[in-house]
C-alpha cells in the first residue's frame, strides 16, 4: 500500500483504557493526530494491584468514549479512516476481549479492516513511529509483564535472545513498593524513593550474571528486598525514610547492573549479524526509569551502538504504538478476518519455547 493510511488504534489490555488516531504519508513519516489515555490507578490503588475484573468493567466503560474523543481530538470521522488496529492479546483477558468486540463492531458497521495487533509488537515498533529506525534493530522490550531482548526484522518478523524467566522488571518494581509500604504504580515511587538513597549500603544480588547468554530473573532480587526490609524490622523495630530511600536505591541499582549487562551480551549478538545501521532500543512502562535508560544510553555509546528511546508518554501503554503497529501490518497486507478473537497468551516469536509458564492456553510470553 503506497497510498496515505489513517488508523484508528485501541488499547486495553491491562489498566489503561487508550484510543489514538496515527497518519502515515510515505515519505513525511507518520504524525499521531490524537492520544488519550484514560488511566486505572484510582480503581486499584486499595487493592496494591491491578484487580482484572475492575479493569475489565472500566475498560467497557470507557473505551467508547475514548474513541470519541481521539476521533475528536484527530478532527477526524470513522469514514476518514483506512482501519481499526486493536491491542488482541496478550493481557487481561477481559480487557483485551473489551477492545477486540469494540473494533470489531466498528469494523462492522463501517466496512473497514480490524488489524489485531501483539500488545508487544506495539512497544517493538514504537522506535519507528518516534525515530524512525531501520529495520533490523535491537530491542529492549521492559515492562510491566514482560522483559524480552528482540531483533526487529521486519514489521512481522520479531528474534528473541533473551528474555525474563519469571518476574518482569516492573512487576519487580510494583511488589518491592508494596513492600515498602509505598503506592502503586510502583515504579515511579521506587525512582522516587531512590533519589534520596545510597545505592550501594544494601548488597542486593545481581541474579544470573554468573550464568551466559540474555536470560534474566528478578525474582530473586525481590526476596533479597523483602529479607532485608524484614531484618531491619527485627533490628530496629521498623524501617525509617532513610532506610526504604536506601533500599529503593539499592534495588534499582541492581536492576540496571542485570539490564546492562545483559544489554551488553545482546548487543554483542546483534552485531555478529552485521546489521547495516546498528541500533539499539528500549520501550516499555520500566524504559521511563531515568537511571535505567541512562545507564543503557552511556553503554551503548560505549559500544558504537545508536541509542534510541521513546518520550516517556510513549513508553508506557497506549493506543498511538497500536495504531502505528497497525499501519506497518497493512503496509505488508496482514489484515486480520472479521472473527478476530482475544488472546491472552501470544509470544512474540512463535518460533521459541514460551519463556514462562505455558498450560493448556500456551506460552504467556
Amino acid at each position: 500500500m503506497e497510498h496515505t493510511l489513517t488508523i484508528l488504534g485501541i488499547e486495553s489490555s491491562c489498566d489503561d483504557t487508550a484510543a489514538a488516531v496515527v497518519r502515515h504519508a510515505l515519505g513525511p513519516g507518520p504524525t499521531i493526530l490524537s492520544s488519550i489515555v484514560e488511566g486505572q490507578t484510582q480503581l486499584h490503588a486499595r487493592f496494591g494491584g491491578v484487580v482484572p475484573e475492575i479493569a475489565a468493567r472500566a475498560h467497557a466503560e470507557r473505551l467508547d468514549h475514548c474513541v470519541e474523543a481521539a476521533l475528536q481530538q484527530a478532527g477526524v470521522s470513522l469514514r476518514d479512516l483506512d482501519g481499526i488496529a486493536v491491542t488482541a492479546g496478550p493481557g487481561l483477558i477481559g480487557g483485551v476481549m473489551s477492545g477486540v468486540m469494540l473494533a470489531r463492531g466498528l469494523g462492522a458497521a463501517t466496512g473497514l479492516p480490524v488489524i489485531g495487533i501483539n500488545h508487544l509488537a506495539g512497544h517493538a515498533l514504537t522506535p519507528r513511529l518516534t525515530d524512525g529506525l531501520a529495520f533490523p534493530y535491537l530491542m529492549l522490550l521492559v515492562s510491566g509483564g514482560h522483559c524480552q531482548f528482540l531483533i526487529a526484522q521486519d514489521a512481522v518478523t520479531f528474534h528473541r535472545l533473551g528474555g525474563t524467566i519469571d518476574d518482569a522488571p516492573g512487576e519487580a518494581f510494583d511488589k518491592v513498593a508494596k513492600l515498602l509500604g509505598l503506592p502503586q504504580p510502583g515504579g515511579p515511587q521506587v525512582e522516587q524513593a531512590a533519589l534520596g538513597g545510597n545505592p550501594r549500603r544494601f548488597a542486593l544480588p545481581r541474579p544470573l550474571l554468573d550464568r551466559a547468554g540474555c536470560d534474566l530473573s528478578f525474582s530473586g532480587l525481590k526476596t533479597a528486598v523483602l529479607r532485608t526490609r524484614d531484618a531491619l524490622i527485627a533490628e530496629k523495630g521498623g524501617i525509617t525514610v532513610q532506610d526504604r530511600a536506601d533500599l529503593c536505591a539499592s534495588f534499582q541499582a541492581a536492576v540496571t547492573d542485570v539490564l546492562t549487562e545483559k544489554t551488553r551480551r545482546a548487543i554483542a549478538v546483534y552485531l555478529d549479524a552485521g546489521p547495516a545501521v546498528p541500533a539499539f532500543a528500549v520501550a516499555g512502562g520500566v524504559a521511563a526509569n531515568g537511571v535505567i535508560r541512562a545507564a543503557l544510553q552511556d553503554m551503548c555509546a560505549a559500544a558504537g551502538v545508536s541509542f534510541a528511546a521513546p518520550p516517556l508518554a510513549l513508553c508506557t501503554d497506549n493506543a498511538a504504538m497500536i495504531a502505528w503497529a497497525g499501519i506497518e501490518r497493512m503496509r505488508v497486507g496482514a489484515i486480520d478476518p472479521a472473527d478476530l478473537a482475544p488472546r491472552p497468551r501470544w509470544p512474540l516469536d512463535a518460533a521459541q519455547a514460551g519463556m514462562l509458564g505455558s498450560g493448556k492456553k500456551g506460552a504467556k510470553a
